[in-house]
Parts: C-alpha cells; structure tokens; sequence
C-alpha cells in the first residue's frame, strides 16, 4: 500500500494500454506502477512490491510475461499476478498458469468491471 492505496504494478510495451489501465485504477482508488518491459517491470517490483500485478503476456519477446512471472516465483511473490493476453480464452485452455503461479489470465481489451471485481476479491483476500 502507498499513501493508503493498493499499488498495481501493469507491465505493457503497448503505451496506450497502459494508459487506459492507469485512467480507470486511479479513478478508482489505486495507486499505479507502469513499467514498458518486463525487465523494468521487475525492477519497480523489486523496489516497490505492489499489491496487484498486470503483466502482459508477449512484449519485447514471446514469452517475456511468463519469464517475468517465473522470476517472481524465484523471488517469493505473494501477489496476485494476472496476465494479460489477446488470446485470453484461447490461452487458458492451453496453457497451465497456475505452475507459474499465476492467478488467472486477463482477455484484452480488458472489462472494466471485470478488472475492478477482480482486484476488490483477490486485495480483500489477501489483507
């Protein structure tokens, strides 16, 4: 938490996602971390430890939201850990995400309500 806020660390090379998830999580109460890679995403992990993560699935190479999910796991993360992916539905039938200790995966673009629902069940868990 920072200044009373749940801090979301969303990790995108897509600028105008970013954007978008930043506008609707602080119109709504959160705190936002942006990071563009997941290597820069890990570093503001690293340095901030956020409640919540949104990390995008394929960015400056195929695989980097999972690479960036398989060092959290190295590093003990408690966090709920959502990727974000466009092939959404897809993916999840193929793809095992809770080994990676992922939490569920986001379909882009991603519904507002279902985000926010989302984050309310899985912050209030947790605390």
């Amino acid at each position: 938490m920072k200044d009373g806020k749940f801090v979301v660390l969303c990790i995108d090379d897509d600028e105008d996602v970013l954007l978008s998830l930043k506008m609707v999580l602080e119109k709504n109460g959160y705190a936002v971390l942006e990071a563009l890679s997941g290597e820069e995403g890990l570093s503001s992990y690293k340095k901030e430890r956020p409640d919540f993560i949104i990390v995008d699935l394929m960015m400056e190479s195929i695989d980097a939201g999972k690479n960036f999910a398989k060092e959290l796991k190295v590093l003990k993360n408690t966090a709920p850990v959502y990727l974000l992916s466009s092939t959404g539905d897809e993916l999840t039938r193929n793809f095992d995400f809770t080994e990676l200790n992922l939490d569920g995966v986001f379909q882009k673009p991603i519904a507002t309500k279902h985000l926010l629902m989302t984050l309310e069940a899985k912050l209030k868990k947790a605390n």
